[in-house]
Order: C-alpha cells, then structure tokens, then sequence
C-alpha cells in the first residue's frame, strides 16, 4: 500500500523544474488537506462533459445586490436578509464539507475494494494450482499401479479383470483408478500406493471445486472494484462542483452581509468594487499559476528531449566505436584489451525520470528507491493506516517534483483516494495500469478522460494520504492486480 517512512527533501537527480519553496508554500496557505480535494480534481468536470456525469452542486437562489440595497432601507427586511445569507454561507460550506468527506470516504472503499479484489484473485490461483498438483500426484500414482498391472500381465499372475484392463486405454487417472480397483490382488499388493492415488483424486476434485467457488467471488470482487472506482470518480467530480459553487458565490455573500451589517457611509458600489477587485485578482493569479505551469511544462519537455538526444548520441558513438574495434580486430590490428566503447555495467544503472526509452516508458520520476515492491510493516499518517503488503514501489523526491507519465495513455481517475492520498490513474494502450500515489495538494496536471504522452508531466511529488514523507509511491497493474513495477521497469529497459 502506498506509504513511506521517513521524510525526502532532497533528491539525487535536481531536474530544476520542482515549484519554489515560496510557490509551495502558497499551495499550502491556500489549500487544506480537505480543500486540496476539490482543486484535486481541477478539470474534471471539464474533462467529462459531454460524457454523461452529471454533477449538481448546491442549489440556491442567491441575493441581487438590488435586494441587498433594498434591505438596507427596511430595518426588518435588513435583519430577514441578514439571516438568510448567513444561512447560505453555511449551506455552501455544509455541501462542500460533505461531498468532500463523500469523495474521500468513497476513495477508501474504492481502495479496498481493490485489495479485496487481488487478495480473491491471489485465492484462487492458490487453489487451482493445488488442485493440479494434487491431479498430477493422482496420475502419478494411478500410473504406477498400471505399471504393476502390466508387469503382473507379463508374468502371467493375472485374473480375468486385467483383460479387461487392457481390452481400452484409461482416459485419466479417475478412469485408471476405477478399473484397478476391480482388481483385488493388485490392489492388496499395493494399498499405500492406491490409498495415496485415490486420496489425492479425492483432494483434487475437492480443491477444484474450492477453486470454483474462489473464482467467482474473484468476479465478484472485479465487479465491485470496478464500480467503486467509478463511484469515487464521480465523487470527487461533485465535490469539484461544490467548491466551484462556493468559490463563486462566497465572496460575493460574505461582502453583501457585510454591507448590510455596516453602519458606516459606505456605499453598496464600494463592496461591489471590492469583490470585483478580489475577482480580478484571483483571476491574474490563477493566470499566472498556469502560465508558470506551462513554462516549467516546457523546460522539462526540453530537458527531456536534450537527454533523449544526448543518449543516442553516446549509443551512436559506442557503436561507431565498437564497429571500429571489431574491424581492427579482424585485421589483427587488436591488442589484447577490451573493446573500445565497451561498458561494464551501465544496464543495472537507473534512467533520468522522464526520459523515454526505445520501448515507449519511462522512470515516472527522479529519486532513489526507498521502499520496494513486497511485505513490511503498516504506517499511520495524515488519518490513514496501510497493511503490510507494499504493492508498489516509493521514488524519494523532493517536494513538488514532476511526476511523469510511465507510457502514453488516458487518465482514469483522478481525485483523493485513502491511503493513497492525491492519486492517478493512466491505462496505457496494453491495457496495463499505472497509478501515481500521494500527489501534493493542488498537484494535478492533468484531468479525468485526458490523453498524455510518455514523459509528460502529470502532477507533482507530495506527502497526501499514508504518508510521512514526500515520495511518489508508483504502481502497476496487470489484469486488475497489482505487480513489482520495478521487474515491469527493467523489462522495458527502464533503470529503477
């Protein structure tokens, strides 16, 4: 499960490209961990329409500033009014609150639905390769009675029923074992060997049955997961449209209650210029976050095609330098060393984060390996607990580095997930899975349905759900179950 002990701060790639320690400390002045949801999801919305999620927000007909000037003129009214925008700021607080806890309490089940899912699967497997071990172990034995049954047929120390042993070829060990045991003085000969063959028959029919069962609660588990995944989808898309509908008509509230509850000169225009200002600075900020995301875009796009270019120039150098060796040994020109370009270990090395390999993946991001794929202790973090198994691996990264996207591919979901924290989802045209875990607040960069390309950069590097420090916890998923994403890796010439 995804977690980490152990804060990273620093990490041995610096790709340069992670947001300022003043950038991050915005993030997190302007966001809680139950705010990030929504911003979490930032796109989404926008990524799904016209697709068929419909997301109503809290509804409500809100004051004019007619009605608020009007208010102001009637003592009664002034007071009615008072309480009923009150009752608004509230309401929208309320709903926001509660589909965010909606979203994050679906994100767990989703979670553990999952795990349920593979612990079913890994069930099943288990018992239908025991229940052909037990098969194999039945034929095994039921053979070598029949071995028995011949030899007493050569010697002739036969009965009539070994005739009809041999008058037909037995289908399996089940057919085998039914006609030995008509055979009384073979089988009293040999009863260790025929109780052990029809014990393990017995055993085998009993695990496939179990086997049976197991499968179709894995199904069943498939299912579930399957719908839990888009239940949490849709949850954080409500929750999304929530804090829209808050961020729209808060400050608009906050400032016309304010205006009624004023006894000063002030004019109605005056809190009406207020909230615009406040608007168009919002507006020129959020301008400017974008325009600095897609500056920092860029500059690892560069970075990364730089490297892409750097790496096959040094192959295209080591195998103009391995052709010339290899000709000047053929002319006998060649001294006893190595060739030149040779390269002693560079394969066990680990690649660049970002950089795309010749198989079209990627190392998601920079960093050592800090925690592998398998079995350790649970962690406890940020309202979250992990079991044991650890069904990926941890990249130790700084603060706000970029995450980037393993191979090409569409953004399955995307939102706040349990333990995993800020999470994301790519399937990849294989139909392999991968999953991005413990996103900083507000560090998305892509949305719900939106197609990436290898090396791009989806979010970037934080500490959200189980976790202690910042670390991308990086998983694959093959069939719905979850495999070491480093052997995965290696196999497609990423070093990890």
């Amino acid at each position: 499960m995804p977690d980490v002990s152990g804060a990273y701060e620093s990490t041995d790639v610096d790709c340069g490209c992670a947001p300022t320690p003043a950038e991050y400390r915005s993030f997190a002045r302007r966001i809680s961990r139950r705010g990030a949801l929504g911003l979490g999801v930032l796109g989404v919305a926008v990524g799904t329409a016209g697709v068929g999620f419909a997301v109503p927000a809290f509804a409500a007909k809100y004051p004019t500033w007619e009605d608020v000037e009007k208010a102001r003129a009637n003592q009664s009214a002034k007071g009615a009014e008072i309480t009923r925008i009150q009752g608004l700021i509230q309401s929208l607080e309320n709903d926001v609150q509660s589909k965010q806890a909606e979203a994050e309490r679906l994100g767990g089940e989703y979670q553990i639905a999952l795990v349920a899912y593979e612990d079913a699967v890994a069930r099943a497997e288990s018992l239908q390769a025991q229940a052909d071990a037990e098969a194999a172990r039945a034929k095994e034995s039921a053979s070598k009675l029949g071995v028995l049954a011949a030899q007493q047929y050569r010697t002739g120390k036969s009965d009539a029923t070994l005739e009809l042993f041999f008058s037909d070829s037995a289908a399996g060990a089940d057919d085998l074992l039914g006609r030995l045991g008509t055979m009384d003085k073979l089988v009293e000969a040999n009863r260790d060997v025929y109780a052990e063959a029809v014990g393990a028959r017995d055993n085998a029919q009993n695990l496939t049955d179990q086997a049976k069962v197991a499968r179709d609660e894995r199904d069943k588990r498939k299912v579930e997961a399957e719908q839990k995944m888009i239940a949490a989808q849709q949850a954080a898309q409500a929750a999304e449209a929530a804090l829209a509908a808050q961020n729209e008509h808060r400050d608009v509230l906050v400032a016309q209650l304010a205006a009624l509850q004023d006894t000063t000169a002030k004019t109605i225009a005056d809190y009406k210029a207020g909230v615009e200002a406040r608007r168009k600075a919002r507006e020129e900020a959020r301008r400017k976050a974008l325009a600095e995301a897609k500056r920092k875009a860029e500059e690892a796009e560069r970075r990364r095609l730089a490297e892409e270019k750097r790496r096959r120039e040094e192959e295209e150098r080591r195998r103009r330098a391995a052709e010339k060796a290899a000709a000047e040994a053929a002319a006998g020109g060649s001294s006893g060393g190595s060739p030149a370009g040779s390269s002693g270990g560079s394969s066990g090395g680990s690649s660049a984060g970002g950089q795309v390999q010749s198989s079209g993946w990627v190392r998601p991001a920079h960093g050592w390996i800090s925690s592998w794929f398998g079995s350790r202790g649970s962690i406890c973090s940020n309202g979250h607990c992990t079991s044991s198994g650890h069904r990926g691996i941890d990249f130790a990264s700084s603060c706000g580095s970029p995450i980037y996207a393993a191979a090409s591919g569409t953004v399955i979901f995307a939102g706040y997930s349990g333990a995993w924290g800020n999470y994301v989802q790519v399937r990849h045209g294989d139909g392999t899975v991968t999953g991005y875990a413990h996103i900083m607040p507000g560090g998305y960069n892509v949305s719900y349905g939106q197609s990436v390309r290898a090396g791009q950069v989806i979010a970037y590097v934080g500490s959200t759900g189980a976790s202690t420090g910042c670390h991308l916890h990086f998983e694959v998923y093959r069939g719905g179950v979850r495999i070491d994403p480093a052997a995965f890796l290696r196999a497609r010439g990423v070093g990890v």
